[in-house]
């Protein structure tokens, strides 16, 4: 997307009524800098994002404090305490079940399980006592907890923060978790401490939302707000990127890695009922260099650059969650080794011989 249709978005929309004009001051401040914003509003446009990420490739650097815990910590007190609460479990409902559907695919049954960043269980509910036995269930919302769903399953709740958990090493047959690993600072520190708690031949398995999550969002608040202030500021939380995951896991010690993602559209009526179900489900902004307030001409602003780049003939908007699912084991002696380097007998030059006929010649 070039400067210049960013700009033919923003006309068309004033063209419109659906924007108050800006002041000549304002265009002009705007017009240097929408080539480089417009490159942040693409989901891939050569490998720029739209908020710095955080740096996961690399090892012995100091934990980055990206996320305020205590805000995310009253953040989810507060969304688990509504009376209508549940109507803003629809995502995590959808990605407990496809966790709960992994771990179904393991053929074992796991005598102790925990599951980090539990909120109000949104596994458990999709699992049979004949694959796991005992559940261990974590968050830091002691409100989610107490409205835990109920399941066939023995549970024992206990209130711990995802980056500081409080378990032997050695203890667990299967650590799960959905939807809570993206809010943590120290990503590698909490999967290190995911494979300390595993037993040997224990299994990880996890959901986290990816770098793409809420790219229509982000890039509808980042052009109103250059637009109407001039520049922007991050409103939208940055994200893992699926090609770091791989890496991390491999870093702390998993082996037999699986890594997938997975896209979840919902459909909304705009951009306010966006924020509102992001608030409902606890998953607001929490990073401190977050914005706190939006005002009123930027806010309807991206509502109608949202609908005008993302719009459905029908009216509605889409919302896109990037979900990253990640399988990991805790190495032990019984797992299948990969062959050691040289010591393969066929060539992979002989591959195209092996479907052709063979002349044999019998000799009287």
């Amino acid at each position: 997307m070039s400067s210049r249709v960013c700009g033919w978005v923003l006309q068309r929309l004033q063209t419109a009524g659906s924007l108050p004009a800006a002041s000549s001051a304002s265009r002009s401040r705007i017009r240097a800098g929408y080539s480089s914003l417009c490159c942040c509003c693409l989901r891939f446009q050569h490998g720029l994002r739209s908020e710095p990420r955080r740096d996961m490739s690399g090892s012995g650097r100091a934990t980055m404090n990206v996320f305020n815990r205590e805000m995310k910590k009253r953040q989810k007190n507060w969304a688990a305490s509504l009376q209508d609460g549940l109507q803003y479990d629809y995502l995590r409902d959808e990605v407990g079940s496809r966790v709960a559907d992994r771990v179904y695919d393991v053929a074992r049954t796991f005598p102790l399980a925990l599951d980090i960043g539990s909120g109000k269980s949104h596994i458990a509910e999709h699992l049979s006592k004949d694959v796991v036995e005992r559940l261990f269930l974590t968050d830091i919302s002691e409100t989610s907890l107490k409205h835990r769903r109920q399941s066939e399953i023995q549970t024992q709740c206990f209130l711990a923060d995802e980056e500081f958990l409080p378990f032997k090493e050695n203890t667990f047959d299967l650590v799960m978790s959905s939807m809570s690993l993206h809010w943590i600072n120290d990503l590698p520190g909490a999967l290190r401490q995911i494979h300390q708690v595993l037993k040997p031949d224990g299994v990880f398995i996890g959901a986290m939302a990816g770098g793409d999550t809420l790219y229509e969002l982000r890039c509808s608040l980042q052009l109103a707000e250059t637009e109407r202030e001039g520049g922007f500021s991050p409103h939208v939380s940055p994200y893992t990127a699926v090609t770091d995951l791989g890496n991390l896991l491999g870093q702390v010690g998993f082996t037999m890695l699986t890594v997938d993602v997975d896209d979840v559209q919902v459909h909304y009526p705009g951009i306010m009922e966006v924020m509102a179900d992001l608030q409902g489900m606890g998953e607001s902004n929490c990073a401190w260099n977050r914005k706190s307030l939006l005002h009123r001409d930027t806010i309807l602003a991206a509502a109608a650059i949202y609908k005008e780049m993302y719009g459905h003939e029908d009216g509605s908007v889409p919302a896109t969650f990037e979900i990253l699912y990640m399988i990991g084991w805790k190495p032990h002696e019984s797992q299948v080794k990969p062959a050691k380097r040289g010591s393969a007998t066929v060539s992979f030059g002989d591959l195209p011989k092996i479907n052709q006929p063979t002349n044999t010649h019998r000799h009287r």
